[in-house]
């Protein structure tokens, strides 16, 4: 456990060294190419980090935070566009903070405004306005009430990826699409691509974590997704005059749809390497620390609750 505490600290102290970089350099390099292909050894260098650590809270965090998140927003910040892109520059600290963390500058914020939703959402987001003047992301928007597979994806459920797929994928690949295809078609091939690259940093994702052979199975459950919101805007746009779905209908379907292909493609590998239950042992290393205050690895301790059961028998349900 101490190892890996030492291999997280190694961790963010690069990942925070690096950003470090990419804020000074822009002062010498102009938004575009160049200062893209500066920012690539930084890019390979996110994608290599998560794998000095063997947690599943550790990596996911980290491969999460820093390969998705900073290395999408530092795509942007290259042609001075996106949340690290400010006119004065962001200090060296706000660029760090916002580069690797799920916060927003923003001074116009109501932190009422989700306090009925999340009250512990909205004292957190207090704290963090408080003290740095950021606002935390939302990251759900009351999926359970979502009126189709659009809505859902689009503006209630995991907003933090949402928020940089969109100018980082969508809104190229659309711009791309419009020359060739009618209004019509021209934003399907956008929500393919976004779906795809969504589905293939979860399959990054899930082998930091993992660490096991790719199945490709959450990718193909993020390409069904993408060709059915894709088709559910065209059919929209082609019968929204002459045919009208009820939300009452449409919404529950659509949560169907979600339920049914998470356990067919998105759950089982994500818990082929018994990962709730490393989970779980590396919550009770956790618990040894704080009450005895001492280091113990997740293989010293056991879970009390998944004793007896294992990912393998999580996996029949879904086969």
């Amino acid at each position: 456990m101490e190892g890996e505490v030492n291999n997280l600290i190694f961790v963010w102290a690069t990942a925070l060294a690096s950003l470090f970089y990419c804020h000074t350099i822009t002062n010498l390099i102009a938004p575009g190419k160049t200062r893209l292909l500066s920012f690539f050894p930084i890019f390979c260098l996110f994608f290599y980090l998560p794998l000095r650590l063997t947690s599943v809270h550790f990596t996911g965090t980290t491969s999460f935070f820093i390969t998705w998140l900073a290395t999408f927003k530092l795509l942007l910040f290259a042609f001075d566009q996106g949340p690290l892109y400010s006119n004065p520059p962001l200090p060296v600290s706000k660029f760090i903070l916002t580069a690797c963390l799920p916060i927003k500058l923003r001074s116009d914020v109501d932190v009422y405004s989700n306090s009925k939703r999340n009250v512990g959402l909205a004292l957190v987001a207090y704290a963090a306005r408080a003290v740095v003047g950021f606002q935390l992301e939302p990251q759900f928007n009351e999926p359970y009430l979502a009126t189709s597979l659009q809505d859902f994806w689009g503006k209630r459920w995991n907003l933090m990826v949402t928020g940089i797929l969109h100018p980082t994928v969508y809104l190229p690949v659309r711009s791309i699409s419009g020359k060739f295809l009618t209004k019509k078609w021209g934003s399907f091939p956008a929500v393919m691509a976004t779906f795809i690259v969504s589905g293939l940093m979860h399959e990054l994702l899930f082998y930091y974590i993992g660490r096991l052979k790719p199945t490709w199975e959450v990718t193909w459950f993020f390409v069904i997704h993408g060709l059915l919101a894709g088709l559910e805007v065209v059919v929209k746009r082609e019968l929204g005059g002459i045919l009208h779905v009820p939300a009452m209908v449409s919404g529950p379907l659509a949560l169907v749809v979600v339920m049914a292909t998470s356990f067919w493609l998105f759950f089982p590998p994500f818990l082929q390497s018994d990962t709730e239950v490393r989970s779980c042992k590396e919550f009770m290393a956790f618990l040894e620390l704080v009450v005895r205050g001492r280091f113990v690895g997740p293989n010293d301790v056991s879970c009390p609750y998944l004793l007896s059961y294992t990912s393998k028998d999580w996996r029949g349900i879904y086969d």
